[in-house]
């Protein structure tokens, strides 16, 4: 039986339906020792452990730190324009190495954003294959960067349904939002917060709670590509 993933916000009595699952300056064009030296310090805590769901499974990720230190930029190519994210590897490599994984295994094409929301929080969220919220990549793993996490506008972050347990789905903020450091800021988005509120803009349907629902504007991943800064 599949458990429904919650992103909760407790402070704001308000939750998102999720799978388990910044402002940064440019990445450097080589991995500078300290990145090295995280993303090793990463191996041994990077463990992907196999989990249920596996919606639309691409097998479980092998953590390698000399990859995962390696600075790259997300492009999500959508149905409402494009999307970029710088990833920070050096702050979160357990998490940018997993969203790499599925991305060069074509994980998120053909999929949508599945849930928006419009008061409190201020979020596009993303990344579940079934959207419905419950879906996931058949692996968990640990969160990382949550000390001092703040989510301004711009902010990539994974959802999840507790400690440690992020998988696949993820959101974006496109307005400045309060939440507890709870959920690994892994992305800076670089360009697309117009299309990101362009999206906001259009609303939702309400179909959870007020302000709370899927969005009005369909918003289909048709490719996320990954490349090397």
């Amino acid at each position: 039986m599949r458990r429904s993933r919650v992103l909760a916000i407790a402070t704001l009595a308000i939750a998102l339906s999720v799978t388990g699952v910044v402002s940064a300056s440019a990445a450097p064009a080589t991995v500078q020792s300290g990145q090295a030296a995280t993303a090793a310090a990463a191996d041994t805590a990077c463990t992907y452990t196999k989990a249920v769901p596996a919606d639309r499974f691409k097998g479980i990720p092998v953590f390698d730190a000399a990859k995962a230190a390696k600075p790259y930029t997300a492009r999500l190519h959508t149905s409402q324009g494009e999307i970029a994210f710088q990833a920070l590897t050096d702050k979160a490599p357990c998490t940018t190495f997993s969203f790499r994984f599925l991305a060069e295994h074509a994980y998120f094409d053909r999929t949508h954003c599945h849930r928006l929301t419009t008061q409190r929080i201020y979020v596009l969220q993303c990344g579940d294959p079934t959207g419905t919220g419950s879906g996931g990549p058949g692996y968990s793993f640990p969160d990382e960067n949550l000390t001092g996490a703040t989510y301004p506008a711009g902010t990539v972050a994974m959802a999840n349904a507790g400690p440690n347990t992020n998988g696949s789905q993820f959101f974006f903020v496109w307005q400045d939002t309060k939440l507890s450091p709870a959920y690994t800021p892994f992305g800076r988005v670089t360009a697309g917060m117009d299309v990101l509120r362009k999206i906001a803009a259009a609303g939702e349907d309400d179909q959870n709670n007020p302000g709370d629902g899927f969005p009005n504007l369909s918003v289909r991943f048709r490719h996320v590509s990954i490349s090397s800064r």
